[in-house]
């Protein structure tokens, strides 16, 4: 089943285009759709991501590290990042229609921040392999991102080595020691999206600006995969609100109220 045949709005690309996005997903474990989102509303959700991460500063278990001087955190279901024209995104599910070819949930909203001072990541994946990573499987969960900020070399692009979705997790460490598979960075401009595997190798890289680096990511999984650490929790008025197909899509707690002090479960993010 194609999830989003009901999706209102029209994609800004061909369907020549998404059919060329979803080839290089499956083929390399990543794709860049460029210019995606008007410049307007990502600077929006900038404003209120800076706030909102202000305020979970000072809060116990408001932030989950990401190693030194680096957070995760989940965003709230309200106005700005609750937004259909983001999360429901004509382009992005016609890619996801394209590489899932059945129905997928959303099960993450959140964002990756480096400060000034972080360092490499650990090499790594966020999810094991369904079963031994000697079986290659499709693509059963796909992470979108986008940037808040334009991404430089200095602010700590996110890095990853290509076609390691497909491979056994120490073959392909083996050989990105070796040379054989470089860690490409990916600068990014406002608006830009990308579109990837979770199971290829990546990390994070050093930001050494005095600016923060907020990356959003939204997690999308096929509609069988068990995600016990994802929380998504949407305000009741908000959730009926939506069409059913999209309701469809949310894997989420529905409640009456959102709650007011958050606390981060999202804590273990690598393997």
């Amino acid at each position: 089943m194609v999830q989003s045949l009901n999706t209102t709005g029209v994609s800004k690309f061909t369907a020549a285009d998404l059919d060329r996005f979803a080839e290089v997903l499956n083929r390399d474990g990543i794709c860049v759709i460029p210019g995606l989102f008007d410049r307007e509303l990502v600077q929006e959700w900038a404003a209120a991501f800076d706030a909102l991460f202000r305020e979970r500063q000072q809060r116990p278990g408001g932030l989950a590290p990401r190693e030194k001087n680096r957070y995760y955190l989940t965003l709230p279901w309200v106005q700005p990042f609750a937004n259909t024209e983001v999360f429901a995104n004509p382009t992005i599910l016609g890619v996801l229609d394209r590489v899932f070819f059945q129905e997928y949930r959303l099960v993450q909203l959140g964002a990756d921040t480096p400060f000034q001072d972080s360092e490499y990541q650990e090499l790594h994946r966020d999810f094991r392999p369904l079963f031994t990573d000697q079986i290659v499987t499709p693509l059963y969960a796909l992470a979108v991102n986008f940037p808040l900020v334009e991404v430089t070399e200095d602010n700590g692009p996110f890095q990853m080595a290509r076609g390691t979705h497909v491979m056994p997790r120490e073959e392909a460490l083996v050989k990105i020691r070796a040379g054989e598979i470089p860690v490409e960075s990916f600068p990014m401009q406002l608006g830009d999206v990308i579109i990837r595997s979770p199971l290829a190798i990546h990390r994070g890289s050093p930001n050494i600006t005095a600016q923060p680096r907020p990356m959003v990511v939204m997690g999308y999984v096929m509609h069988w995969l068990h995600t016990p650490v994802m929380d998504l929790t949407v305000q009741k008025d908000y959730y009926e609100s939506l069409p059913q197909h999209l309701q469809e899509m949310l894997r989420c707690n529905v409640v009456d109220q959102l709650p007011e002090n958050k606390t981060e479960t999202y804590i273990n993010f690598k393997y």
